[in-house]
């Protein structure tokens, strides 16, 4: 079998990496997505339930917020398909490989909410920070370290602004 042929079959690219790599690689983005999947749909769920006197600013924030984690949804499961991968898609894989926990029928006060979502984005980076070494060192991809490590900025900068909404009271 040629190596077009099996690309063709297996669906993983030739770019260089092993084949059981981009695997373990994928698999890694599958659970990033899954992350970043329940991440924006508790942002969401705050965005539509916040109350209180920093209403306005916090239904706007929030809403920043899930926009920037939509986009970062698209990103991660397009890596995943150029890695050669499919990308999950369905509530039961998100709820399988998150490392997130929901908080079904929760509706807390705005400044836990705030607070919520910050031990979320600190709980993301920290996983971010072992997988991206993860494809670095065990699966020599650095292109996903680097994807990973650009993920991790930019929760590290939601982190902060939501650090610094809690910082204000």
């Amino acid at each position: 079998m040629t190596l077009q042929t099996k690309t063709m079959r297996t669906g993983m690219s030739t770019i260089g990496l092993l084949e059981k790599n981009q695997v373990a690689v994928v698999e890694i983005l599958n659970k990033v997505l899954a992350d970043e999947f329940v991440l924006s749909t508790k942002t969401r769920n705050y965005h539509w339930n916040v109350t209180g006197p920093n209403f306005s600013e916090l239904h706007k924030f929030f809403d920043e917020q899930y926009g920037q984690l939509d986009d970062i949804l698209d990103q991660v499961a397009e890596r995943s398909r150029a890695m050669g991968g499919k990308s999950i898609a369905t509530m039961t894989e998100f709820l399988v490989k998150t490392s997130l926990k929901e908080r079904p029928k929760q509706y807390p006060e705005a400044l836990q909410m705030v607070s919520n979502l910050l031990e979320d984005h600190e709980a993301v980076i920290r996983n971010l920070r072992k997988d991206l070494e993860t494809c670095a060192s065990e699966h020599h991809d650095m292109g996903t370290n680097n994807f990973l490590t650009d993920l991790m900025e930019k929760h590290e900068k939601m982190a902060w602004m939501l650090r610094a909404f809690l910082d204000e009271k």
